[in-house]
């Protein structure tokens, strides 16, 4: 075993367990699902909870919910009363992730959109204390854009995938539009002084920014 493969197993060991629920939907996510490195996985759904937890936000917005357990660990940490919104712009997925959302012990906190966040939110009549961006990485600038609309100042956005592999290093080939946008918005958020931020190497990289 590597190094950081052990390192992986120890930190795992030593962290709050994922629930039997989560667990049976990360192997059907693997068994059932392209792409199931998508899927947050232990770790990042116990930071997740967390984050919830020391925020203690009312509305929270999702992008990108693909199997549904980021949802869930967002979900789990909300107090009475508070509510998650998680959009999926892929309406081939909602077949699989509905019941996995519907069925939890968490359904009646989530609200499962099917479409695109970018003109179904704008209208909202809602502000949201707690943003987590997890959707196609070539719209994260247009997504921080909007989002920061419909935040208070002291809210934050949880930003996933922003060192994309350690393609942010690279120069990318101009048709890799996901990489741009990831180095586009890192640049931008860097750059803001409407916020402060913050990258920690977590996965793929977890930007934590702060609304001004």
């Amino acid at each position: 075993m590597k190094e950081t493969d052990a390192l992986d197993e120890y930190i795992l060991q030593h962290i709050d367990e994922e629930g039997d629920y989560l667990k049976a939907l990360y192997r059907a996510t693997h068994v059932k699902l392209l792409r199931p490195r998508m899927a947050s996985g232990h770790l990042q759904g116990r930071m997740l909870k967390m984050f919830v937890r020391m925020i203690r936000p009312k509305q929270v917005l999702e992008i990108g919910t693909y199997s549904g357990y980021s949802a869930l660990c967002l979900a789990e940490g909300l107090e009475e009363g508070a509510m998650l919104h998680t959009f999926e712009i892929n309406d081939e997925q909602e077949d699989f992730t509905r019941p996995w959302l519907e069925n939890s012990p968490y359904a009646d906190k989530i609200r499962f959109y099917i479409g695109d966040v970018m003109e179904m939110v704008p209208p909202m009549d809602l502000q949201f204390d707690l943003v987590f961006m997890d959707g196609n990485k070539r719209f994260y600038v247009d997504y921080y854009e909007m989002v920061l609309k419909k935040m208070p100042s002291g809210g934050y956005i949880l930003a996933d995938n922003t060192l994309w592999d350690g393609h942010v290093l690279e120069e990318p080939h101009h048709t890799d539009q996901q990489t741009i946008g990831i180095k586009k918005f890192n640049d931008l958020v860097a750059a803001d002084e409407r916020v402060e931020k913050v990258i920690l190497p977590l996965r793929d990289g977890l930007t934590i920014i702060r609304k001004k």
